[in-house]
């Protein structure tokens, strides 16, 4: 699996942000990313232009199945008009939290629709879809100044290998976020698939150091990561009950990147 990541450039300190993104080659969740990515302030105003466009769609879908019902709405229609947009992987490689949200909302919106819930429940649906969208907007807005100021790196495509236990501990964090936006995606393969590969091929290349400082922080994230993450995602949990699971997992990996740190300081105070 290769990471797409934007990087924070300070001096010789290069840090990596949550503006990443789990990717197989250049492709998005829903296709080609597309150079646009890696010019954002150049395409800012698209992208306002895309969300107007888009909640015009939403409120139109709403409209209509107010006064014509479920059937003529065509509720699909709420994710397919926004997976048509260039914003879509502007912010799906910026920020992926409020990625993940937004495919939240989408959805809360289309099931709403089919399952003909009250126009007043619709609404309210519709109106959180808006916050994140609008958030969503500033997000990118904020990317593209650290861009135009050359504090993100070009998007790169290629395979990034950690190369300390710290910066494991970050990216393990990146790909949880990508695991609750792939589940918001109605994708559970795909972030069950993110949780496998993550355990495997970044904590437990960190895992003995990690038990030499706190074996029970270790053996707690371990669980997570074969038990409560996994059954979360099998059980249909609901996106807020995956998302607060992997919130308790980011928090131990805090928890254990300090630890790490203090080690490594320790022995360079020693050597």
């Amino acid at each position: 699996m290769q990471i797409i990541t934007y990087k924070y450039r300070c001096g010789s300190v290069i840090i990596a942000s949550v503006f990443a993104l789990l990717l197989s080659g250049k492709t998005s969740a829903n296709g080609t990313i597309g150079d646009h990515v890696n010019d954002l302030q150049g395409h800012l105003n698209q992208y306002a232009e895309e969300v107007d466009w888009l909640l015009t769609k939403v409120d139109g879908i709403v409209h209509t199945y107010e006064y014509k019902g479920q059937k003529a709405a065509h509720a699909d229609a709420v994710v397919e008009h926004w997976e048509a947009i260039d914003f879509h992987t502007a912010i799906e490689t910026t920020y992926v939290p409020v990625y993940a949200t937004i495919w939240q909302r989408l959805f809360g919106v289309k099931q709403a629709i089919d399952e003909q819930a009250p126009i007043a429940k619709v609404r309210d649906k519709q109106a959180k879809l808006e916050q994140s969208l609008w958030q969503a907007l500033g997000a990118v807005k904020l990317a593209a100044q650290y861009q135009q100021k050359g504090l993100l790196a070009e998007i790169q495509t290629t395979e990034s290998e950690p190369t300390t236990p710290s910066e494991s501990l970050e990216d393990i964090k990146h790909r949880l976020d990508q695991v609750v936006a792939k589940y918001a995606e109605q994708l559970p393969n795909a972030a069950k698939t993110i949780v496998h590969d993550t355990y495997q091929h970044r904590f437990e290349s960190i895992e003995g150091t990690l038990i030499a400082q706190n074996a029970a922080l270790a053996e707690d994230l371990e669980k997570d990561f074969h038990v409560t993450l996994p059954q979360a995602l099998d059980r249909n949990a609901s996106v807020d009950e995956v998302r607060n699971v992997v919130l308790a997992m980011q928090a131990k990996l805090a928890k254990a990147k300090s630890l790490l740190m203090q080690a490594e300081k320790k022995r360079k105070d020693i050597f």
